[in-house]
C-alpha cells in the first residue's frame, strides 16, 4: 500500500486527467539503445495498437500523438520521422473502445476544408473519440517543404491559425444533427434547409461549404493546443479545450493555470472547460536508488552531438562540444525568436536559474525537452501528480515515458492504481466519447441556434440550390 497522500488536506473535487503522450519509441533520445527497444517501432503499427491497449488499460483520457510536416531531429544519432497520425488514429480507433484519440496538425502548412473533412472522418470512425492538437509549426525545415525560404513570422502564424480554426468550426457545423429525412417512399433523404454554406471570405482563407461530411458524434473534435507563449496563450484561451504545457516547477505552473484561465474568463469562456496538462516525464524505479540509476543510464547513453544539434537550433547560437562544460552563452531576446518562443523561454530560464552548464541542460532536455522530468517511486510521482492537482497547477498530466512501452506500462500498473486508491482518477470509463472523459459538453450547432432565435438559415441547400 502506497504511504498517505502529502496532500489529502487540500483536497479538491474532480478527478485528474491523463493523456498519454506517444512519441515514437520513448521521450528520452536514448531510448533507441536500450536492449528492450524495438528499433523499427516508430513506424510500426503493432507498436502503437499495443500501446493504445496499454494506455486504454489505465483509463487515461487520451493518446497523443505530436507531428510535424518535416524530418526533425538528426536521424544519424536516434530514430526519427514518423507515421502521419491523422492516418495512424483510424488503425488505432479500430483497436480500441473508449480511449480519446489526439493528433496533431499544422495550420500553416493545411487548408481548412481537408482538415477539417479528415477530423471529422477521424471521429465518425472512432465513434466520437478524435480531438486535433492544433500547432503554427515552427521551423525553417518545415517551411522550405513548402516552397518558403523561412518559417513566418510568429503573430502571422498565429493570426492564420486563428481564421483557419474559425473555418473548420464553421463546416464542423455546416450540417445541423437534424438533417437527415431517410423517407424512402417520398424519395426524401435529407431537408436541405439543415445543410449550409458557410461563405467564408477572410485574410487568409476563401471557403464556400458545406463540408462533404455529417456533423460528427462530438459535434466537433476536441481542440487542443500546446504553446505557451504570448500568441500562444491568447489563441488558446480563445479557442483550446485543452493545453499541453510546460512547465518546470509548481510556481511557475500556478502562475501558469491562474493566467490562462484568466484569459479564458474574459473571452466569456467557462475556464472550468478549458483543461490544463503540464507534460511529465516519469522516470520510474522500485525505490529511489533504482529510479536514479535508470535516470544516470539514459543521461549515459545519450549523444552529446544530437543534443548540441537540437539547442543550437532552439536558442539560435551554434554550440560545439567545446562548449560542453560551459555556461549557456548569450541568447537573442525572446520576442526576436522566430519559432518556439515559449520553448526557448523555458530552456534558457532553466539553464540561467539552476546556473546549468551545456552539458547538465543536455542532460535534463534528454527526456523532456523542456518538460519536467520527475524521478523517483510511483508513490513519489504520484504524489506530486497529487500537489499540483491540488494546488491550483493543473487540471492533470501529459504524460511521457522515457522508454515505450515499458515506461507507459510501468506507470499504469504502478502509478494509476496509487491515484486510484487516493480517489483522484477513475477506476473505469464513464461515457463514450473524448469529450465524456473531459467532462466537456457537446458544443451546440450555430445554424441551429440561429434557427431557433429566428434567423435565417443562411446558406441553407434547399430546393434549387
Amino acid at each position: 500500500m502506497d504511504k498517505e497522500s502529502p496532500v489529502t488536506a487540500s483536497r479538491r473535487p474532480g478527478k485528474l486527467h491523463l493523456n498519454a503522450f506517444l512519441m515514437t519509441i520513448g521521450h528520452h533520445e536514448s531510448a533507441w539503445r536500450f536492449p528492450e527497444s524495438n528499433l523499427t517501432g516508430t513506424w510500426d503499427v503493432a507498436h502503437y495498437r499495443h500501446l493504445a491497449r496499454v494506455a486504454e488499460r489505465g483509463t487515461f483520457d487520451s493518446i497523443f500523438f505530436g507531428d510535424g510536416p518535416a524530418l526533425q531531429g538528426d536521424i544519424r544519432y536516434r530514430p526519427v520521422g514518423r507515421l502521419d497520425p491523422t492516418a495512424l488514429l483510424p488503425a488505432l480507433a479500430a483497436v480500441t473502445e473508449r480511449i480519446g484519440l489526439v493528433a496533431t496538425a499544422s495550420t500553416t502548412y493545411n487548408e481548412p476544408y481537408n482538415l477539417a473533412r479528415r477530423f471529422a472522418t477521424i471521429d465518425h470512425i472512432s465513434g466520437g473519440r478524435a480531438g486535433w492538437n492544433i500547432v503554427t509549426t515552427a521551423g525553417s525545415d518545415a517551411a522550405q517543404n513548402f516552397g518558403l525560404d523561412e518559417v513566418p513570422e510568429h503573430r502571422h502564424r498565429y493570426e492564420r491559425a486563428a481564421e483557419f480554426v474559425d473555418v473548420c468550426l464553421k463546416l464542423w457545423d455546416s450540417w445541423e444533427d437534424d438533417f437527415l429525412i431517410g423517407d424512402k417512399a417520398t424519395g426524401r433523404f435529407a431537408d436541405g434547409d439543415r445543410i449550409h454554406r458557410i461563405d467564408h471570405e477572410g485574410r487568409f482563407f476563401r471557403v464556400r461549404g458545406p463540408l462533404n461530411v455529417p456533423r460528427t458524434p462530438q459535434g466537433h473534435p476536441l481542440l487542443v493546443q500546446a504553446g505557451s507563449s504570448e500568441d500562444g496563450r491568447e489563441f488558446a484561451a480563445q479557442y483550446a479545450e485543452a493545453v499541453f504545457t510546460a512547465q518546470q516547477t509548481l510556481a511557475e505552473g500556478q502562475a501558469f493555470y491562474a493566467d490562462l484561465k484568466r484569459r479564458a474568463a474574459a473571452f466569456g469562456r467557462n475556464p472550468a472547460l478549458v483543461k490544463i496538462l503540464p507534460g511529465i516525464v516519469p522516470v520510474l524505479g522500485g525505490t529511489e536508488e533504482e529510479a536514479r540509476r535508470r535516470e544516470d543510464e539514459l543521461a549515459e547513453l545519450q549523444v552529446p552531438a544530437y543534443g548540441l544539434k537540437q539547442l543550437s537550433g532552439l536558442i539560435g547560437v551554434e554550440l560545439t562540444e567545446a562548449d560542453l562544460d560551459r555556461p549557456l552563452p548569450p541568447v537573442a531576446d525572446v520576442k526576436a525568436v522566430r519559432g518556439m518562443q515559449s520553448r526557448f523561454a523555458l530552456v534558457t530560464d532553466l539553464a540561467r536559474r539552476e546556473n546549468l552548464t551545456v552539458r547538465q541542460l543536455l542532460a535534463r532536455l534528454g527526456g523532456g525537452r523542456g518538460h519536467r522530468t520527475f524521478t523517483g517511486t510511483p508513490e513519489q510521482v504520484a504524489d506530486t501528480i497529487e500537489e499540483w492537482f491540488t494546488h491550483g497547477a493543473a487540471d492533470g498530466f501529459n504524460v511521457m515515458p522515457p522508454l515505450l512501452p515499458s515506461g507507459l506500462e510501468a506507470f499504469v500498473d504502478h502509478v494509476v492504481p496509487i491515484l486510484r486508491r487516493r480517489g483522484l482518477f477513475r477506476a473505469e470509463y464513464e461515457g463514450t466519447t473524448l469529450r465524456d472523459h473531459y467532462g466537456l459538453p457537446r458544443p451546440e450547432n450555430r445554424f441551429a441556434l440561429r434557427r431557433a432565435a429566428g434567423g435565417q438559415a443562411a446558406g441553407a441547400l434547399s430546393a434549387g440550390r
